[in-house]
């Protein structure tokens, strides 16, 4: 990892969660798509470094444990469903979604022990979720603009970058470079706003467009004189991005990036398009329509982008006045929940 590089001339700055490999903040995470999970199906995955069994009852809900069974070891999702439990194969001990065992074969009394930790789930955008912890205060986040509707979701190939996810996640919001790397001169204004628990934050960024060349001139004509675009965060592991905002003529595109932590120095970002379900042939054209121009507007930046997040050793020590918006992540950041998939909870106390 580079942040072991040029300590006595470069010394990394710390952050209480920021930044940090060893601190999984509570939020939701991808653990595959729906579809891999067939009812009375069960799977065990690493996620965020742990070992993760989901299974799919006789009820269709998905439910989530710890995978090691508590009373040998062994790994459950090589067990069976049997209706809404998963039952090891080793010695057939029976587990709910609770992480309780509820039977034993050989035995009629359930050591106290014999528990598992237990994990939320949530099936959104074909995907499913888990939560490091057995309930979850709030859903996976959404856009104001959907909730509601018929959505239609593509999944786009997920890839790594060589660095923390909370960095890859402030590209979106770092209003500089969109001048210098995408040569986008729009001087914007940033708003914020978060919500009552602090897991959730709005930055929405807005200008003038400018008119100084054909292209320019050309979109100003279609777009409008302003131009405005949303960057939702929630739990510093999703960001929903939303642009198009409030243009002429052309409506909103909504996109999602989810992001996870492999192991120190990989994250795994996962793109997803959404946009609402319209009714009808042509509903249905235009719906595919405003997925194709998502992706398209993401691939024009994404390549550019990934020079600069493959190489980068972040050190935040000589911001500007333009990087408020980063300084303003950062610290909402550090104020996120650890999540008992931390493996190094002392400096966050």
């Amino acid at each position: 990892m580079n942040q072991l590089q040029n300590q006595n001339t470069q010394p990394i700055l710390k952050m209480k969660i920021f930044n940090k490999w060893d601190i999984v903040a509570k939020g939701w995470y991808i653990a595959c798509p729906s579809r891999e999970l067939p009812l009375l199906k069960a799977k065990s995955l690493e996620l965020c470094g742990q070992r993760i069994v989901i299974f799919r009852g006789e009820d269709g809900k998905v439910r989530a444990l710890d995978a090691y069974c508590p009373h040998i070891g062994t790994d459950l999702g090589i067990g069976r469903v049997d209706g809404n439990f998963i039952r090891c194969f080793f010695h057939h001990w029976a587990f709910d979604g609770e992480g309780n065992c509820k039977d034993i074969p050989c035995e009629a009394t359930i050591p106290e022990k014999a528990r598992l930790q237990s994990y939320a789930t949530e099936e959104k955008y074909d995907l499913i979720w888990i939560y490091p912890d057995a309930k979850a205060p709030e859903g996976v986040a959404e856009f104001d603009e959907l909730k509601g509707k018929s959505i239609v979701t593509i999944h786009d190939k997920a890839f790594e970058r060589s660095c923390h996810h909370h960095i890859c996640m402030m590209n979106g919001i770092d209003a500089q470079h969109l001048q210098t790397v995408h040569k986008v001169d729009i001087k914007m204004e940033l708003s914020l706003n978060e919500n009552k628990s602090g897991t959730l934050i709005d930055f929405t960024l807005k200008g003038e467009l400018p008119k100084t060349t054909r292209r320019e001139r050309i979109g100003g004509k279609i777009l409008g004189d302003k131009y405005e675009y949303c960057m939702r965060y929630a739990d510093g592991c999703i960001g929903l991005l939303t642009t198009m905002k409030n243009v002429r003529l052309f409506p909103s595109l909504h996109m999602i990036y989810a992001y996870t932590p492999i192991e120190p120095g990989r994250t795994r970002i996962q793109p997803i398009y959404v946009a609402e379900r319209k009714q009808g042939l042509f509903g249905w054209f235009m719906t595919r329509l405003l997925l194709f121009f998502t992706k398209l507007g993401y691939y024009a930046l994404r390549g550019e982008d990934g020079k600069i997040y493959d190489n980068i050793r972040f050190n935040p020590n000589a911001l500007l006045g333009i990087d408020m918006p980063l300084v303003k992540y950062m610290q909402y950041v550090n104020q996120l929940e650890p999540s008992v998939w931390s493996t190094n909870l002392t400096d966050t106390q």
